[in-house]
């Protein structure tokens, strides 16, 4: 009905077009054409207004009629008895019959007690009493408030709930909303039934939106590959999805690939053999192929020969082998005053006499005989095992098994990727959570343990920032330069507290640093607490840069990887081109001759110091964005930190690149191999990292210097 409605109205518009409304003129517009295209117009108008206002009546009474008819159906529903009624509102069809489905599904239709009539209904409370608000299902107006007690609320079950978004299908995909067409698609993506082939098919012809298209044509070739027989239908459409890396398309490609073991004298001509299985020997392949036995990996046989005279026994080709529980059970039945065969019982203490005293009950009582592992490999040997695959086309499942090795090689390449961008990004955090402390450590040689706790100071300065700026670009803006202002001068106030004091007394000076990061950790919680606190990014970091099904890259690890390598490119501008980075080479390569040239080595010292606080500081604030701020939270990463420093190389930026690089990305690949376990990879990689020093204890860059004393 909706369909004629449609066509009619492009047939007036085509109507319409033959009229020059702009030929209407004063001096024509009494003429004899102008008055019978007036009349036309005015005919057709009139008609519209009449068709579509008079017939929205008629359908909403037409549909209330057909609710009343099966009020029996609706109100009792199963999801056996359901469907017959959903049959019936389906080729009513219209905005009407979607409505009301909708609302079915959601539990917001209601009974009126007193009418029997169905509306929408939405329970509130006023004044202290259970009232319902109900609207009418044609129209969605609201009709009245009444009290819960005068109505009677539908609630189907899971069961009829299925059917009843199965049923919308149809009507959402012919929809003339783009809203309902999309979740119609959803729908079906999430399961294609037989029903909706054909209004997919439908849905394909009519829909405009070019993205909604791609997937309808998609989800059409998921149905066409579960529910057609046609051959050729179902290799065009396995064909379409090459290119898909989907995790559905991988699922509408699986099972026809499914198989079945089964035995025979000999191979069967006329059936679908994926391939030969050889007990004990066989080993599978995800597409069916045979492995070699002789591999490194030791892989377990398919079939060993127990299983495989199973197999013949299901399919009545060998004897049923007779179990220990049977075989000491019949030899109890034959005994008599605890002997048989002149053997007593209590002297049956071992396999091998029951076998004996069993062996001479098969010959001479006529038992079944017993089957050993020996017999039943030579049985096993007479026949031929394979699998076959369930369907029967060939060409079916060789483009099947194309399709999926094409699309498991592209997953296989894109998974690897996301795995190197996500060690990438924890090269960015690793990187600008060690610089800082390269630049101590290869100027001052101060170990200073104290440093993950700067990165702490840096993530509270955002947080405190976020309360006073709601605006979260704004804030994170602001934050970036005052966590840098802030943490550096707490470098420098540590360094002329506590540090300028300890010079050449490293010991001294892991210990000062170590009770100083206590304390600050205390500190941090007698302000801000024991809970986490939120650092939050603003709205545009949110989501990902999706590049297909199978990589996405999120917005935090671009965001970070963009700040690491601006602080690369800044840090080496600064060490390399600025007059306090010359001062501070001079300084790292000879103290005293620096000091002969002008130099002040004490206040590089408490700029050096402050400089590479200030960076941790700017630190904290990229790790904050993807992690709870707490007081521990540099302590996670000073570990990290100081083997990014060693492994890398002391005191040199393009070595604690290295270092970082080469830490991340090792730490992802151990992650990869054992994603349940992190702290297993993290002390996997503290032993290679300790094996690494061995052999070059200068770490990948060895600078020239004090730091090369260590």
């Amino acid at each position: 009905m909706r369909a004629n409605k449609i066509d009619i109205l492009i047939s007036i518009r085509k109507t319409i077009k033959f009229i020059d409304l702009n030929s209407w003129g004063p001096d024509k517009f009494w003429s004899p054409v102008m008055r019978s295209q007036k009349f036309v117009v005015t005919f057709l108008v009139s008609f519209i207004a009449i068709f579509v206002f008079s017939d929205t009546g008629i359908a909403s009474t037409r549909f209330e009629d057909l609710l009343e008819k099966n009020s029996a159906l609706i109100k009792k529903s199963s999801s056996k008895t359901v469907e017959p009624v959903l049959t019936k509102i389906k080729e009513f069809g219209g905005p009407v019959a979607t409505r009301f489905l909708k609302n079915w599904k959601a539990k917001k239709i209601f009974l009126v007690k007193s009418t029997g009539k169905f509306v929408v209904g939405a329970p509130t409370v006023k004044n202290g009493k259970k009232m319902v608000t109900i609207f009418s299902i044609a129209t969605n107006k609201q009709l009245s408030v009444n009290p819960a007690r005068d109505l009677k609320q539908l609630k189907p079950n899971s069961g009829v709930r299925a059917r009843i978004a199965s049923s919308l299908v149809p009507l959402q995909l012919l929809s003339g909303s783009l809203d309902e067409r999309r979740e119609g698609i959803e729908t079906v993506e999430r399961k294609v039934e037989r029903s909706h082939i054909a209004p997919l098919r439908d849905a394909m012809k009519r829909e405009s939106n070019n993205i909604l298209k791609k997937r309808l044509a998609k989800v059409f070739a998921y149905g066409t590959i579960a529910f057609s027989s046609d051959n050729n239908q179902v290799k065009a459409a396995i064909q379409s999805l090459y290119e898909d890396l989907s995790i559905g398309t991988r699922a509408a490609l699986n099972p026809l690939l499914s198989e079945t073991t089964d035995v025979a004298a000999t191979l069967p001509p006329n059936v679908n053999i994926a391939r030969v299985i050889i007990p004990n020997k066989s080993i599978r392949n995800w597409d069916g192929s045979v492995q070699k036995t002789n591999t490194f990996w030791k892989r377990t046989p398919e079939l060993n020969t127990i299983t495989a005279y199973s197999l013949l026994v299901e399919k009545n080709l060998a004897p049923r082998p007779v179990s220990s529980k049977i075989r000491d059970a019949k030899i109890i039945s034959f005994a008599k005053d605890g002997i048989v065969a002149g053997v007593r019982l209590s002297s049956l203490n071992n396999e091998a006499s029951r076998d004996a005293v069993y062996d001479w009950l098969v010959k001479n009582k006529g038992l079944p005989a017993r089957v050993d592992e020996e017999q039943m490999s030579a049985i096993v040997a007479k026949y031929v095992f394979f699998a076959r695959y369930n369907h029967s086309s060939k060409e079916v499942v060789q483009t099947a098994i194309k399709a999926l090795t094409n699309i498991n090689r592209k997953v296989a390449f894109f998974q690897f990727l996301d795995l190197l961008l996500d060690g990438i990004s924890l090269v960015s955090i690793y990187f600008l959570a060690a610089i800082g402390l390269a630049i101590t450590f290869g100027v001052m040689r101060v170990i200073n343990m104290a440093h993950g706790e700067f990165i702490m100071i840096g993530a509270y300065t955002g947080y405190v920032i976020q309360l006073f700026v709601p605006n979260y670009t704004i804030s994170i803006l602001i934050a970036i330069p005052a966590a840098f202002v802030v943490t550096f001068l707490a470098g420098i106030i540590l360094e002329r507290a506590v540090i300028r004091h300890l010079y050449k007394r490293p010991l001294e000076t892991l210990l000062a640093t170590f009770g100083i990061s206590i304390a600050l950790q205390q500190i941090a919680k007698n302000i801000f607490g024991t809970q986490a606190r939120p650092l939050t990014s603003p709205e545009w970091l949110d989501g990902a840069l999706v590049i297909n099904d199978v990589l996405a890259i999120s917005n935090i690890r671009i965001a970070i990887f963009a700040l690491g390598l601006v602080f690369f490119g800044l840090i080496l501008f600064v060490m390399t081109k600025t007059r306090f980075g010359l001062e501070t080479r001079a300084v790292t390569q000879n103290p005293t001759m620096a000091a002969s040239m002008g130099i002040n080595p004490e206040r590089i010292n408490m700029l050096t110091f402050g400089f590479g606080s200030g960076i941790a500081g700017i630190a904290g604030i990229a790790i904050g964005l993807f992690s709870k701020v707490t007081s521990e939270l540099g302590s996670d990463y000073i570990v990290q930190s100081f083997m990014t420093v060693v492994v890398g190389g002391v005191g040199n930026i393009w070595g604690t690149l290295a270092g970082a690089t080469m830490i991340g990305l090792l730490q992802k690949g151990i992650e990869w191999f054992n994603p349940s376990n992190t702290l297993a990879a993290q002390t996997y990689m503290v032993v290679f990292i300790i094996l690494f020093i061995q052999f070059r204890p200068k770490g990948i860059i060895a600078l020239k210097g004090r730091a090369a004393e260590f």
